[in-house]
């Protein structure tokens, strides 16, 4: 009988790692191509770069992407594998790394926040604060306070054996994480959560009642409604995302949360959410923001060509020459279904091979 339930046992874990294994690289896939287009798209138009906005959006995409790329394989292996094999350093340095980008995608998110309010509450006073050099100073305290409160997480995890087994596991005492765990709540999620509901209330309310009928049908009013729209989301799917990961721990500190089985994979689930909010903000630019649609169409569009024109330069010479002097088939009649050729003067030719070189270029 014992035998026969750890055979069980084991088949079932099998298969819920290959789930997780599985979710986890999807997620992996998602972010790290979504968050890429989206770096590709703001970095390609030196025009949105000077925006305020966008230099925010390309700070919270780089903190999603190092997430995605440090992170995310590490966490995997830790519910698929028995037991952790990348070492001490590693240990200390994913868990580290997972709260840094945490706290430099909330303060990124809080400090949006308060550049929409400014931008669209108060115009005039934030053409002097919304500048470039003023946005660069702005994300430069951001990754300074997430190193500061992410800083005592490098010193969190130990890599330990535990009877037999190498494991990566807190290292802290019960009362010092018990504050660390809390000082994490307060700062990277419940200050910054009031923050944003505050300043988002107040800037809705600004768009929706506190303008005219002239005003309303601006375009850049609406421009401003559209932004604020898609930030208004990607913040509510942050705090979405992130509510079941922070709920876990307070009830393990205050309340009642056994250590089973069930608790495990609900465990496991806040992980796989909040880690899932990552590789949403590219979808939600794509679905609201018409810019960033323009945007991955132009970046798809690039490769494509690219892939054309190698394929063109890597043709034979003859071959080349062949299909710019095969005549369109559209408009003629083909009684054999063979194509007809027809020879091209020698200054249709010139014109042609230009032509096909300022393609090939291009």
């Amino acid at each position: 009988m014992n035998t026969s339930q750890q055979m069980h046992f084991s088949s079932n874990r099998r298969v819920e790692s290959a789930i997780i294994a599985s979710v986890f690289a999807l997620i992996f896939v998602l972010g790290t191509v979504g968050n890429c287009l989206v770096l590709a798209v703001l970095l390609r138009n030196g025009q949105m770069n000077s925006k305020t906005t966008n230099m925010f959006i390309l700070n919270l995409g780089l903190a999603d992407l190092c997430f995605i790329l440090f992170c995310v394989p590490l966490q995997a292996t830790i519910y698929a594998m028995d037991e952790w094999v990348f070492g001490a350093f590693v240990c200390k340095m994913v868990h580290f790394l997972i709260y840094l980008t945490m706290y430099a995608s909330v303060f990124t998110l809080t400090a949006v926040s308060l550049d929409r309010y400014l931008a669209i509450c108060y115009p005039l006073h934030a053409r002097e604060l919304r500048t470039p050099h003023n946005t660069l100073a702005s994300i430069g305290v951001v990754w300074t306070l997430s190193l500061v409160f992410s800083s005592p997480y490098f010193s969190y995890y130990q890599q330990m054996d535990l009877n037999g087994t190498t494991v990566c596991v807190p290292a802290w005492g019960i009362q010092n994480r018990k504050a660390m765990d809390i000082c994490t709540f307060v700062f990277g999620y419940l200050i910054p959560v009031l923050v944003l509901g505050l300043t988002y209330a107040r800037t809705i309310r600004y768009l929706w009642t506190s303008v005219d009928l002239v005003q309303e049908v601006c375009d850049s009013r609406l421009a401003k409604r559209r932004v604020t729209k898609m930030i208004v989301i990607v913040a509510v799917l942050f705090c979405l995302c992130w509510l079941p990961h922070h709920l876990i721990i307070m009830c393990m500190w205050f309340g009642h949360f056994p250590l089973n089985h069930a608790t495990y994979v609900l465990r496991i689930l806040s992980h796989l959410v909040a880690y899932t909010n990552s590789c949403l903000n590219p979808i939600v630019y794509a679905l609201v923001s018409k810019h960033f649609r323009k945007g991955f169409r132009k970046v798809f569009g690039c490769v494509a060509q690219k892939r054309l024109a190698n394929k063109v330069n890597m043709a034979p010479q003859a071959q080349t020459v062949s299909l710019v002097e095969v005549g369109s088939s559209d408009g003629s009649n083909h009684s054999d279904g063979s194509a007809k050729v027809r020879f091209l003067s020698k200054s249709e030719r010139k014109t042609a091979m230009s032509a096909c070189m300022t393609f090939n270029v291009t």
